[in-house]
């Protein structure tokens, strides 16, 4: 026993030795919670319990396979083997086929996953002449997922609060469609992945035999990660062992951070108060961090006021401060994590897997996707796809491509049907075998029906002829218009953008924030043009080369192991690197506006950061940027009001400014610096000026007692942000989000620009950050300025056109 016990610390092994009743041990971030899962499953073989009584529930099979793998380096593979370890849909659903009769079930049930589910669920409302832009699949198969993951089953959902705020959404018959898809899945013999929790604790419910029977067999219950639990999964697991008292939980309610996903931080915080005799361990010392690392996220989360109080320390090396590098664009932003990529790779002779950015929404890796490419900086995106090969994008740059070139076949086959516009598969291969016949490509067919003619009714040419004009219509506008003139109209016109915004749906909300980047980085390409002065490059065929030279640079990379990691906050729960980028750090982002006025939610956005920040082992670096493109508007950013919680202690902030260079500590609530106001708190994408505040990016963050509760990304009902009446809709719902900042302007004219600049002048450029005039060429209208940018390199500007203030 000792071997086994050896290996652990003193809180470690007391967590493990302790078996005597309900066990509930918080483990903070990187303190050893799997070790002591593992050692205690050891320890508990090495007592004597049978492997074939012991139950341990983890959120994901490569966990589960992990902790069997370590078990058996420790008591033997024979051993180890009989374990019962799995997910808790993996168990369950064993138990389920074994019982399945007791529940009006064959035991060869099929199990339905997600696809199938949104399948059925499409055929149900098909069925019922429901409108499906109103009763979209997905949305209402998430519905009914999530009202089972909280045992609201189809008999109760009618009466329920839930059926109530299906009305209010304009969606009554959600209730109906739920009732026939538990009808259907019954009929079919099988069950969804949500049944094979709702039936299990239906089955133990309902069969105290049955549930005697297993509370037998699993004579001790471990559950791992237990503060993303939800509640029918709680719910089995206190059928299980509340007669017994024999359980362990193990999780860290300062790393809940799946509220929307139905996890309930609730179950962690009060397993005190459901199992009354419960033991209380804490795993304290954080052996992945440095100390002013784990200092800074314990001063973070101590904001929050529901959590079971801890004091993670760590014996490393006390470490760097945290640094917060205030950006002027997003764009800056990118450049400044890219070169400290590279000045810390050189400097400790890492490599680039040393090194990860996290950001709150998918839609952010952009910027950082763009500016490695260019910097031949390998990367790799995890839990998705790179920003250019995500489904909306294509579909929008493959419009763009039919409108800039017609006879490109394989970007007019993905869009002459999307959005649905009654020309099918059985239309296309006509048009394709009719194609092929004359040797001509699509584009000609459709467009000349009279030259090759298509065997369709009169309906179907109708609908490609106004298919044809759509994109001719464009192709005529394309030589008046820049690319984001074209480029939005085409997603407005389209009916793409009115496609994106028919739901609430969580992918279709990602799917939104793609689109919006998309947007940003198409009116940024069209300014940065114009102000350089190369208006003739504004195109969209310009736009979409430089497109095509990105995606082929990144099908370039080369070692697939060595490669910087982009990913979500939530992607890289339980993962760590030696450094840490945590970007896009303002109001509206981080926190997401999803969790306005709510405390919990809000609490949970901290809860985020914090993992975010125990990522880092030995460097944490923290950016925000001022300005954002977004719907075609730059928008003014304020800090997030979580930096404000992080102590000044742990934290300094860089200013960035060419001229004055060095570090600026935080030192109170009060930053001293050159940059001016102090910051507030509050969300600032209502139309704060850009003339009223020269200086905002490094001096705003004075802590704010009470800060403001920024407007939801969207109201109640999803709006198209890009329609005409958005602004006006978006007003009436009482949100500021969306209203356009002022226009930032240089100068009164270009004359008075060429005379109030000179050679060796420090700007301050909305985009590009501060940077040195080295020459000034020509006058007036054509007065050009060429400006070396501290961290964006050196840029022509055309100052009718630059968007700067002197600062020096």
């Amino acid at each position: 026993m000792e071997d086994i016990l050896d290996n652990l610390n003193d809180s470690q092994r007391t967590a493990v030795e302790w078996c005597d009743g309900p066990q509930l041990v918080i483990a903070g971030a990187g303190s050893g919670k799997t070790r002591v899962l593992t050692y205690k499953i050891a320890y508990l073989l090495r007592k004597g319990l049978a492997p074939w009584n012991i139950l341990a529930l983890t959120f994901t099979n490569k966990a589960a396979r992990e902790m069997k793998e370590r078990i058996a380096n420790l008591v033997g593979t024979d051993r180890a083997r009989g374990l019962h370890m799995g997910t808790f849909h993996s168990v369950f659903s064993h138990i389920l086929r074994v019982e399945a009769e007791a529940i009006g079930y064959q035991s060869s049930f099929t199990i339905y996953d997600q696809s199938d589910s949104r399948s059925l669920v499409k055929n149900i409302i098909k069925e019922m002449d429901l409108d499906d832009k109103i009763y979209k699949p997905a949305s209402v198969a998430d519905r009914i997922s999530m009202a089972k993951n909280h045992l609201v089953l189809p008999q109760t959902y009618a009466m329920s609060a839930w059926a109530k705020d299906d009305a209010i959404r304009r969606q009554p018959s959600i209730s109906a469609i739920y009732k026939r898809y538990c009808e259907r899945c019954r009929q079919s013999n099988a069950m969804d992945f949500d049944d094979l929790l709702v039936n299990t604790f239906m089955l133990f419910d309902a069969n105290e035999e049955v549930l005697q029977k297993y509370i037998d067999r699993f004579q001790y219950v471990l559950v791992d990660e237990y503060q993303d639990t939800n509640y029918v999964q709680q719910a089995i697991v206190s059928q299980l062992t509340k007669p017994t008292g024999r359980i362990c939980v193990v999780g860290d309610d300062a790393q809940s951070i799946y509220g929307f996903r139905g996890a309930n931080i609730d179950n962690i915080l009060n397993f005190q108060q459901e199992y009354p005799n419960t033991r209380l361990f804490k795993l304290e010392r954080n052996y992945r961090s440095t100390q002013n690392i784990v200092d800074a996220a314990n001063s973070l989360i101590r904001h929050n006021q529901r959590q079971i109080p801890k004091t993670v320390y760590s014996k490393n090396d006390e470490g760097e401060h945290l640094v917060l590098k205030p950006a002027y664009s997003d764009k800056e932003e990118a450049i400044i994590v890219c070169n400290d990529i590279r000045r810390i790779r050189k400097t400790e002779n890492g490599r680039y897997c040393d090194f990860a950015i996290l950001y709150r929404t998918n839609s952010q890796s952009r910027a950082f996707e763009e500016q490695m490419l260019k910097d031949n900086i390998p990367y790799r995106i995890y839990g998705g796809l790179s920003f250019y090969q995500r489904k909306e994008i294509k579909d929008v740059t493959a419009y763009y491509r039919v409108v800039v070139n017609p006879d490109d076949e394989e970007a007019l086959r993905r869009i002459i049907n999307y959005p649905a516009r009654g020309i099918g598969d059985t239309t296309l291969r006509k048009i394709i075998d009719v194609a092929n016949h004359d040797g001509v490509s699509l584009w000609s067919v459709i467009s000349q029906p009279h030259l090759h003619p298509i065997p369709v009714g009169k309906s179907t040419l109708t609908r490609l002829d106004a298919f044809c004009q759509l994109i001719e219509g464009w192709r005529v506008r394309m030589a008046a218009e820049d690319a984001y003139e074209i480029g939005h109209s085409i997603i407005m016109e389209s009916g793409i953008s009115k496609e994106i915004y028919a739901s609430k749906n969580p992918d279709d909300v990602a799917r939104q924030e793609n689109l919006e980047e998309f947007l940003g980085s198409l009116k940024d390409f069209v300014e940065n043009h114009r102000e350089e002065g190369l208006v003739e490059q504004m195109s969209l065929a310009d736009y979409l080369q430089d497109v095509a030279l990105l995606t082929d640079l990144d099908s370039e990379q080369g070692d697939e192991d060595d490669r910087v990691a982009l990913m979500t906050v939530h992607s890289a729960k339980g993962l760590e690197f030696p450094t840490v980028f945590v970007v896009g750090l303002e109001e509206n982002i981080f926190p997401s506006p999803m969790s306005a006025g709510s405390t919990r939610e809000l609490e949970e956005e901290r809860r985020l950061l914090y993992v975010a920040i125990t990522r880092a082992e030995r460097h944490c670096i923290l950016t925000c940027a001022q300005n954002r493109w977004r719907y075609g508007k730059l928008e003014y950013d304020t800090p997030s009001r979580f930096i404000k919680d992080i102590d000044t202690r742990f934290l300094r902030v860089e200013s960035g400014r060419q001229d004055y260079g060095r570090a600026e500590s935080l030192s109170g609530s009060r930053t001293k610096s050159v940059y001016g106001n102090s910051f507030s708190g509050q969300s600032s994408r209502s139309g704060s000026s850009w003339q009223q505040n020269p200086h905002p990016v490094a001096s705003q963050f004075k802590a704010d007692p009470k800060p403001r509760i920024v407007a939801p990304r969207q109201p109640e009902s999803s709006v198209d942000p890009l329609s005409p009446s958005f602004r006006q809709q978006l007003q009436n719902a009482g949100g500021s989000r969306f209203k356009p900042v002022n226009r930032v302007v240089s100068s009164n004219s270009a004359s008075s620009a060429t005379t109030a600049l000179k050679e060796g002048n420090v700007i301050e450029h909305q985009r590009f950050g501060v940077g040195t005039v080295l020459r000034i060429d020509g006058s007036g209208e054509n007065a050009k300025a060429t400006v070396e940018f501290r961290n964006t390199g050196t840029k022509q500007l055309l100052l009718k056109f630059a968007k700067f203030k002197i600062v020096q």
